[in-house]
């Protein structure tokens, strides 16, 4: 059997052309959560626990390093004096429990409008609008002020 150049010539746009005539089929992509937190295969979380374990040693290593991103500013804890460290976990103690009044003033059972708290070279000012509360925290000592803006549930 001899093929000829015309069939040889036209032959590939003749297949082409009998395969974009078949029919096409597709299916919707549908997302899937890996985390079993979100909805995902519960025997995924021994997988995801021993990767966050990884990660967590991996993270407490570099904080001890005393490198500048790490723990302590370039302080290492193994040279820390046990007032050293008593001085930090008080001073970690007044500022959480500080940080709890600023929370009750704007979210507790009597939320004010807006206030100022200064401790130290640190004020803490908030308002609260219809929509969000906005709190500015300026530091006068370096001049730095950090603005978090929290969006309220507004119901009707």
């Amino acid at each position: 059997m001899k093929i000829s150049g015309l069939t040889r010539r036209y032959g590939a746009a003749i297949a082409i052309t009998v395969l974009s005539t078949q029919n096409v089929v597709a299916q919707d992509l549908v997302y899937t959560p890996i985390n079993p937190s979100f909805g995902g295969n519960a025997l995924n979380s021994g997988h995801l626990l021993s990767i966050a374990s990884a990660q967590r040693d991996a993270t407490a290593r570099d904080a001890n390093d005393g490198s500048e991103f790490g723990g302590g500013g370039g302080v290492t804890d193994t040279g820390s004096t046990d007032a050293d460290l008593f001085i930090r976990q008080l001073e970690g103690r007044l500022l959480s429990a500080l940080a709890g009044q600023v929370t009750e003033a704007i979210f507790g059972d009597t939320p004010q409008d807006g206030g100022l708290v200064t401790f130290g070279t640190t004020t803490v000012q908030f308002d609260r609008s219809v929509d969000s509360i906005t709190l500015l925290i300026s530091d006068a000592l370096d001049g730095t002020v950090t603005e978090i803006i929290v969006p309220q549930l507004v119901t009707n």
